[in-house]
């Protein structure tokens, strides 16, 4: 018989967790430029965090692999990343926030990846319950987003440190109301060939570099969407209203994504998620201004982050084999890393020389120029 299922445990780390995602991916170049921040500098700051993204899940998931302390690690990097994000109470100078930017984003990069194999062991066969654990992500992330924008309305952006602060309490609490559990490993055998050469078969590089570039692409909008808004006359709220939007509109295409997934093709749902990036992209750039197309735009970010992330893990499922899984994964976290990076450092020298038209232009054509890549390099395939 099972053991019971820890699932407000569990679903507790995901919504702080979350949360704390929903605190910076709206607020964080707003707070920077609260400080007095050129755009360049903002872009540099909040590439930072996505960098780290490209090297400390690889680094924690070897340690977390090699000792099997797992939980361990979460409450570790739980605790150092309040500690190192704490520095920001002690100096707002460019290369101080750089190094408290790079240290909390090295430690809360080390977290999910291994409570993700936690809550996986927990659940054994009962895995269709990990989409009602993970639900409670998103339920975090809309809660902060309108909860900070109701916030800022009200009060000044210096209370922006002490908020994220609270909620880096949070998930160090639930990390430590989370029982441990151990995967069980199941011996398999050898395979011909290794990563590299799955990773040679046709279409899995193209696959790849399309990552990178949807990512890029996003980078306009994870950077200065939020200061794009304030400056067309939205408020704070509204705005946290608006990213909210778009978290429901994600979690809605995930509840209908089998679905899509049995009707049409990979290569089809990745082909359309860049188009529709495109033109979100370009509405976003040059029609903001106006609510009903502003929505709409919101709607699209089912397809934007939604529909492809939802493809491109399908697609890392059925390119590597059972032993190649992680690697794989981690090839996928680790270009999407690079590409949000590369996208918040262009973002930001462009803003201010070029404009939002301009800069989120460059985004569509990133995007226009990853569709017609799946077009022509991936194999027509269903799942």
């Amino acid at each position: 018989m099972p053991a019971a299922l820890p699932y407000w445990r569990l679903s507790s780390f995901y919504f702080f967790y979350f949360c704390l995602l929903g605190g910076t991916a709206p607020f964080l170049a707003l707070y920077f430029s609260h400080l007095g921040f050129s755009s360049a500098r903002i872009g540099e700051l909040v590439a930072i965090p996505m960098l780290m993204r490209c090297v400390a899940p690889n680094l924690w998931g070897w340690l977390g692999d090699r000792s099997g302390k797992r939980l361990q690690i979460v409450r570790f990097g739980a605790l150092c990343t309040a500690v190192c994000f704490a520095g920001i109470f002690l100096g707002h100078s460019y290369t101080w926030l750089a190094l408290v930017m790079a240290g909390h984003a090295f430690f809360w990069h080390a977290v999910l990846p291994q409570f993700e194999v936690i809550t996986l062991a927990h659940l054994g066969e009962r895995t269709a319950s990990y989409s009602r654990i993970r639900l409670w992500g998103s339920i975090g992330f809309i809660c902060t987003v309108v909860g900070l924008g109701w916030l800022f309305d009200k009060v000044s952006l210096d209370a922006y440190p002490w908020a994220l602060l609270v909620i880096m309490l949070g998930i160090i609490g639930a990390s430590w109301w989370v029982p441990n559990a151990q995967p069980t490993w199941h011996h398999e055998h050898a395979t011909a060939g290794g990563f590299l050469a799955q990773l040679r078969q046709p279409g899995v590089v193209a696959f790849y570099l399309c990552v990178c570039l949807m990512q890029l692409s996003h980078g306009p909008y994870y950077t200065f969407i939020t200061i794009h808004l304030e400056k067309l006359g939205y408020s704070r709220g509204l705005i946290g209203g608006l990213w909210a939007l778009g978290v429901v509109a994600e979690v809605v295409l995930f509840l209908v994504m089998p679905r899509l997934l049995a009707r049409f093709s990979l290569r089809q749902v990745l082909a359309a998620s860049f188009l529709l990036a495109a033109l979100r992209w370009l509405l976003l750039g040059n029609l903001a201004q106006h609510l009903g197309v502003l929505l709409f735009a919101q709607l699209l970010h089912a397809a934007t982050f939604g529909s492809f992330h939802a493809a491109a893990i399908h697609f890392v499922q059925r390119t590597f084999q059972a032993r190649q899984q992680g690697q794989g994964q981690a090839l996928y976290a680790a270009l999407a890393g690079t590409g949000g990076a590369l996208g918040a450092l262009y973002s930001g020298y462009s803003w201010a020389s070029l404009g939002p038209a301009w800069t989120f232009a460059i985004a569509s054509l990133a995007a226009l120029a990853a569709a017609a890549i799946i077009a022509t390099r991936l194999k027509e395939e269903r799942t």
